[in-house]
């Protein structure tokens, strides 16, 4: 049995590790989509972020992307527009990580794939089978 009165959740660094981990065990065609994304973690969203999305606590939004992906068309960088970024926030992952049961790596991963996958344009069937190629 794991000893766990010493262990403190994962750090901001941890948890971005776990993050680069679960983006490399992803498939490599559905990776080479994502050239040039940058993947960022966070305590929580931003006030403005929340605000726009419509949420009233920062717990209830575990990633996000922004920018342009497939499903708008090629994209063409412009002059002082920012890359594709994908957001993790490791606090509201770890309450939903808490209160469920679920493996952090695999909530991680879960979380990474509809973030790229939603704006990539994919089916919730082709999410679900990059997931299952993941492990």
């Amino acid at each position: 049995m794991n000893d766990w009165s010493k262990r403190q959740a994962p750090s901001l660094d941890e948890m971005e590790a776990l993050a680069e981990t679960a983006f490399r065990r992803l498939p490599e065609e559905f990776r080479r989509l994502c050239e040039g994304v940058v993947i960022r973690v966070e305590d929580f969203p931003e006030d403005e972020t929340l605000q726009e999305m419509g949420f009233e606590s920062p717990f209830d939004l575990l990633g996000l992307f922004r920018g342009i992906g497939l499903a708008q068309g090629p994209a063409v960088m412009q002059t002082g527009q920012f890359p594709n970024m994908i957001w993790l926030y490791r606090r509201p992952l770890l309450d939903y990580w808490a209160e469920h049961e679920e493996n952090l790596g695999d909530l991680v991963t879960h979380v990474l794939v509809h973030e790229i996958g939603h704006h990539f344009g994919l089916s919730d069937d082709d999410m679900e089978a990059i997931e299952a190629a993941a492990g």
